[in-house]
Protein backbone atom coordinates (compact mmCIF):
# COMPACT_ATOMS: atom_id res chain seq x y z
CA UNK A 1 0.00 0.00 0.00
CA UNK A 2 1.71 3.32 -1.39
CA UNK A 3 0.53 5.62 1.64
CA UNK A 4 1.31 3.09 4.19
CA UNK A 5 4.98 2.72 2.93
CA UNK A 6 5.79 5.86 3.05
CA UNK A 7 4.00 6.44 6.33
CA UNK A 8 6.55 3.56 7.87
CA UNK A 9 9.48 4.91 6.03
CA UNK A 10 8.47 8.09 8.10
CA UNK A 11 8.22 6.89 11.23
CA UNK A 12 11.53 5.14 11.02
CA UNK A 13 13.66 7.85 9.69
CA UNK A 14 12.15 10.12 12.88
CA UNK A 15 13.21 7.74 15.20
CA UNK A 16 9.58 7.17 16.66
CA UNK A 17 10.11 3.58 16.17
CA UNK A 18 12.72 3.56 19.38
CA UNK A 19 10.39 4.53 21.58
CA UNK A 20 8.26 1.19 21.74
CA UNK A 21 9.00 -0.24 17.60
CA UNK A 22 5.77 1.27 16.16
CA UNK A 23 4.19 -1.94 13.39
CA UNK A 24 2.21 -0.08 11.27
CA UNK A 25 -0.93 -1.84 10.93
CA UNK A 26 -3.32 -2.29 7.89
CA UNK A 27 -7.19 -2.52 8.19
CA UNK A 28 -7.06 -2.31 11.69
CA UNK A 29 -10.53 -3.07 13.20
CA UNK A 30 -11.52 -1.20 16.49
CA UNK A 31 -14.22 -1.70 18.49
CA UNK A 32 -15.81 1.70 19.84
CA UNK A 33 -17.43 2.24 22.93
CA UNK A 34 -21.04 1.28 21.74
CA UNK A 35 -19.41 -1.97 20.61
CA UNK A 36 -19.26 -1.75 16.95
CA UNK A 37 -16.09 -2.70 14.67
CA UNK A 38 -14.48 -0.04 12.93
CA UNK A 39 -12.05 -0.34 10.48
CA UNK A 40 -9.36 2.19 9.35
CA UNK A 41 -6.88 1.80 6.68
CA UNK A 42 -3.93 2.27 8.71
CA UNK A 43 -3.28 2.31 12.89
CA UNK A 44 -0.55 2.84 14.93
CA UNK A 45 0.33 3.25 18.30
CA UNK A 46 3.23 3.56 20.79
CA UNK A 47 3.89 4.41 24.52
CA UNK A 48 5.79 7.62 25.66
CA UNK A 49 5.95 8.61 29.51
CA UNK A 50 3.47 5.62 30.46
CA UNK A 51 0.83 7.31 28.08
CA UNK A 52 -0.18 5.55 24.88
CA UNK A 53 -0.83 7.10 21.91
CA UNK A 54 -2.87 5.93 19.22
CA UNK A 55 -3.51 7.30 15.35
CA UNK A 56 -5.53 5.91 12.52
CA UNK A 57 -5.44 7.40 9.15
CA UNK A 58 -8.02 7.12 6.61
CA UNK A 59 -6.34 6.50 2.91
CA UNK A 60 -8.34 7.51 0.09
CA UNK A 61 -6.74 7.46 -3.46
CA UNK A 62 -10.31 9.27 -4.79
CA UNK A 63 -9.89 10.89 -8.67
CA UNK A 64 -11.16 14.04 -7.13
CA UNK A 65 -10.75 16.49 -4.24
CA UNK A 66 -11.87 15.23 -0.73
CA UNK A 67 -15.54 16.55 0.18
CA UNK A 68 -16.83 17.55 3.39
CA UNK A 69 -19.22 14.33 3.68
CA UNK A 70 -15.73 12.34 4.08
CA UNK A 71 -14.61 14.24 6.46
CA UNK A 72 -17.96 13.89 8.36
CA UNK A 73 -17.68 9.79 8.12
CA UNK A 74 -14.08 9.78 9.87
CA UNK A 75 -15.74 12.10 12.53
CA UNK A 76 -18.32 9.50 12.74
CA UNK A 77 -15.90 6.56 13.12
CA UNK A 78 -13.78 8.08 15.81
CA UNK A 79 -16.36 9.98 18.07
CA UNK A 80 -17.07 6.79 20.20
CA UNK A 81 -13.53 5.71 20.07
CA UNK A 82 -11.60 7.70 23.46
CA UNK A 83 -7.83 8.98 23.02
CA UNK A 84 -7.60 8.26 19.03
CA UNK A 85 -5.90 10.55 17.05
CA UNK A 86 -7.46 11.10 13.36
CA UNK A 87 -5.65 11.64 9.98
CA UNK A 88 -6.93 11.65 6.73
CA UNK A 89 -4.81 10.94 3.74
CA UNK A 90 -5.41 11.33 -0.18
CA UNK A 91 -3.71 12.41 -3.42
CA UNK A 92 -5.42 14.90 -4.84
CA UNK A 93 -6.64 17.61 -2.18
CA UNK A 94 -9.78 18.55 -0.06
CA UNK A 95 -12.03 21.08 -0.62
CA UNK A 96 -12.47 23.98 1.48
CA UNK A 97 -15.46 22.59 3.65
CA UNK A 98 -13.70 19.66 4.02
CA UNK A 99 -10.63 21.41 5.03
CA UNK A 100 -12.44 23.47 7.71
CA UNK A 101 -14.35 20.97 9.20
CA UNK A 102 -11.01 19.00 9.75
CA UNK A 103 -9.89 22.09 11.21
CA UNK A 104 -12.34 22.11 13.91
CA UNK A 105 -12.30 18.44 14.77
CA UNK A 106 -8.34 18.62 15.07
CA UNK A 107 -8.55 15.97 11.94
CA UNK A 108 -4.93 16.32 10.35
CA UNK A 109 -5.05 16.23 6.73
CA UNK A 110 -2.43 14.54 4.14
CA UNK A 111 -1.90 14.83 0.77
CA UNK A 112 0.35 11.53 0.30
CA UNK A 113 1.76 11.56 -3.84
CA UNK A 114 4.33 10.98 -5.82
CA UNK A 115 6.66 13.43 -7.06
CA UNK A 116 5.81 16.41 -9.63
CA UNK A 117 8.39 18.76 -11.00
CA UNK A 118 7.25 21.21 -7.40
CA UNK A 119 9.51 19.06 -5.47
CA UNK A 120 12.48 19.39 -7.50
CA UNK A 121 12.68 23.49 -6.87
CA UNK A 122 13.29 25.37 -3.53
CA UNK A 123 11.01 28.17 -1.66
CA UNK A 124 12.19 30.63 -3.03
CA UNK A 125 11.53 29.11 -6.82
CA UNK A 126 15.76 27.99 -7.42
CA UNK A 127 16.06 25.02 -9.18
CA UNK A 128 17.35 22.01 -6.91
CA UNK A 129 19.55 19.31 -8.59
CA UNK A 130 17.65 16.63 -9.90
CA UNK A 131 20.26 14.65 -12.62
CA UNK A 132 23.75 14.82 -12.59
CA UNK A 133 25.48 13.45 -15.93
CA UNK A 134 29.22 12.74 -15.81
CA UNK A 135 31.23 12.03 -18.84
CA UNK A 136 34.35 10.27 -17.52
CA UNK A 137 37.63 10.73 -19.83
CA UNK A 138 39.96 7.85 -18.40
CA UNK A 139 43.75 8.09 -19.48
CA UNK A 140 45.44 5.25 -18.78
CA UNK A 141 49.45 5.69 -17.95
CA UNK A 142 51.92 4.53 -20.74
CA UNK A 143 53.39 1.31 -21.21
CA UNK A 144 57.06 1.12 -21.79
CA UNK A 145 58.15 -1.14 -24.25
CA UNK A 146 61.69 -0.62 -24.90
CA UNK A 147 64.58 1.58 -22.94
CA UNK A 148 67.63 1.95 -23.73
CA UNK A 149 70.02 4.19 -21.50
CA UNK A 150 72.96 5.52 -22.68
CA UNK A 151 76.16 6.01 -20.75
CA UNK A 152 78.98 7.95 -19.89
CA UNK A 153 81.81 5.26 -20.52
CA UNK A 154 84.41 7.52 -19.71
CA UNK A 155 82.78 8.10 -16.25
CA UNK A 156 81.98 4.74 -15.68
CA UNK A 157 85.83 3.68 -16.28
CA UNK A 158 87.13 6.48 -13.62
CA UNK A 159 84.60 5.77 -11.50
CA UNK A 160 83.49 2.17 -10.92
CA UNK A 161 85.23 -1.30 -11.86
CA UNK A 162 82.63 -1.98 -14.43
CA UNK A 163 84.26 -3.62 -18.36
CA UNK A 164 82.67 -1.09 -20.68
CA UNK A 165 84.26 -3.58 -23.30
CA UNK A 166 81.29 -6.44 -22.88
CA UNK A 167 77.69 -5.46 -23.36
CA UNK A 168 75.78 -4.13 -20.22
CA UNK A 169 72.53 -4.59 -19.41
CA UNK A 170 70.42 -3.56 -15.94
CA UNK A 171 67.83 -6.24 -15.26
CA UNK A 172 65.06 -5.31 -12.27
CA UNK A 173 61.54 -4.53 -12.22
CA UNK A 174 60.63 -0.61 -13.51
CA UNK A 175 59.86 0.27 -9.80
CA UNK A 176 63.54 -0.78 -9.09
CA UNK A 177 65.78 1.50 -11.69
CA UNK A 178 65.76 4.92 -11.21
CA UNK A 179 67.17 8.24 -12.80
CA UNK A 180 68.64 10.96 -11.03
CA UNK A 181 68.36 14.48 -13.60
CA UNK A 182 70.77 16.67 -11.13
CA UNK A 183 69.93 19.55 -13.42
CA UNK A 184 66.32 19.45 -12.81
CA UNK A 185 66.62 18.52 -9.53
CA UNK A 186 64.42 15.14 -9.77
CA UNK A 187 64.46 11.50 -9.12
CA UNK A 188 62.04 9.22 -10.33
CA UNK A 189 61.49 5.48 -11.11
CA UNK A 190 60.61 3.81 -14.71
CA UNK A 191 57.43 3.54 -13.28
CA UNK A 192 56.93 6.81 -12.33
CA UNK A 193 58.24 7.86 -16.06
CA UNK A 194 55.30 5.76 -17.90
CA UNK A 195 52.96 8.21 -15.98
CA UNK A 196 55.08 11.24 -17.78
CA UNK A 197 54.84 10.16 -21.06
CA UNK A 198 52.63 11.84 -23.08
CA UNK A 199 51.26 10.79 -26.78
CA UNK A 200 53.50 13.06 -29.72
CA UNK A 201 52.98 14.74 -32.91
CA UNK A 202 49.62 15.70 -32.12
CA UNK A 203 48.30 11.72 -31.59
CA UNK A 204 46.29 11.01 -29.04
CA UNK A 205 47.34 7.42 -28.80
CA UNK A 206 49.16 4.89 -30.27
CA UNK A 207 53.03 3.80 -30.25
CA UNK A 208 55.93 6.34 -30.00
CA UNK A 209 59.56 6.30 -29.69
CA UNK A 210 61.36 8.92 -27.90
CA UNK A 211 65.12 10.30 -27.09
CA UNK A 212 66.02 12.17 -24.17
CA UNK A 213 69.41 14.09 -23.24
CA UNK A 214 70.83 14.88 -20.24
CA UNK A 215 73.67 17.12 -18.56
CA UNK A 216 73.69 15.39 -15.73
CA UNK A 217 72.15 12.65 -14.58
CA UNK A 218 72.76 9.28 -13.40
CA UNK A 219 70.98 5.37 -12.87
CA UNK A 220 70.38 3.21 -10.26
CA UNK A 221 69.82 -0.08 -9.94
CA UNK A 222 70.09 -1.18 -6.37
CA UNK A 223 74.15 -0.38 -5.33
CA UNK A 224 74.76 0.16 -9.21
CA UNK A 225 75.42 4.13 -10.03
CA UNK A 226 76.29 4.84 -13.84
CA UNK A 227 76.51 7.94 -15.24
CA UNK A 228 73.74 8.61 -17.78
CA UNK A 229 74.06 10.65 -20.67
CA UNK A 230 70.34 9.96 -22.05
CA UNK A 231 68.19 7.86 -23.07
CA UNK A 232 66.08 5.85 -26.22
CA UNK A 233 62.36 5.25 -25.09
CA UNK A 234 59.61 3.15 -26.87
CA UNK A 235 56.11 3.46 -25.65
CA UNK A 236 52.58 3.40 -26.21
CA UNK A 237 49.41 4.98 -24.92
CA UNK A 238 45.82 3.65 -25.26
CA UNK A 239 42.87 5.21 -26.67
CA UNK A 240 41.12 6.92 -23.96
CA UNK A 241 38.03 5.71 -22.33
CA UNK A 242 34.85 7.30 -22.41
CA UNK A 243 32.61 6.46 -19.65
CA UNK A 244 29.43 8.21 -19.44
CA UNK A 245 27.55 8.40 -15.63
CA UNK A 246 23.91 9.37 -15.34
CA UNK A 247 22.80 10.05 -11.15
CA UNK A 248 18.91 10.11 -11.58
CA UNK A 249 17.83 11.35 -8.16
CA UNK A 250 14.45 10.99 -8.87
CA UNK A 251 14.37 7.84 -9.41
CA UNK A 252 15.80 7.16 -5.66
CA UNK A 253 12.54 9.63 -4.41
CA UNK A 254 9.58 7.36 -3.42
CA UNK A 255 6.96 9.68 -2.57
CA UNK A 256 5.73 12.95 -0.93
CA UNK A 257 3.68 13.93 1.64
CA UNK A 258 2.40 17.57 2.05
CA UNK A 259 1.36 18.33 6.09
CA UNK A 260 -1.70 20.77 4.89
CA UNK A 261 -2.04 22.38 8.35
CA UNK A 262 1.66 22.85 9.20
CA UNK A 263 1.81 24.09 4.86
CA UNK A 264 5.40 21.67 5.13
CA UNK A 265 6.05 18.57 3.10
CA UNK A 266 8.93 15.77 3.40
CA UNK A 267 10.33 13.87 0.57
CA UNK A 268 11.01 10.17 1.07
CA UNK A 269 13.64 8.42 -0.43
CA UNK A 270 14.19 4.82 -1.45
CA UNK A 271 17.47 4.80 1.13
CA UNK A 272 14.99 6.36 4.36
CA UNK A 273 16.67 9.68 4.14
CA UNK A 274 13.79 12.33 4.99
CA UNK A 275 14.16 15.92 3.34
Amino acid sequence: MFVAGLQQALLNAENITTQKNIKVEVDKKITDNCGIDRQFDIYWEYELGGLTYKTVIECKDYASTVSVEKIDALIGKTRDIPDLKAVFATKKGYQSGAKTKAEQNKIDLLIVREQNDTDWTDEDGTPLIKKICINMHLMMPAHIHKFEPVLDGEWIKANTDVDTESPMSLSGLNNEIFIEDLIEDEKYSLHELASKLAPLDGKEYGVFEKTVKFEEAFIYHQDVKLKLIGYKIEYSVSKPINEPIEIDFSKELVGVIEYLQKGTKKSIFRDGIIK
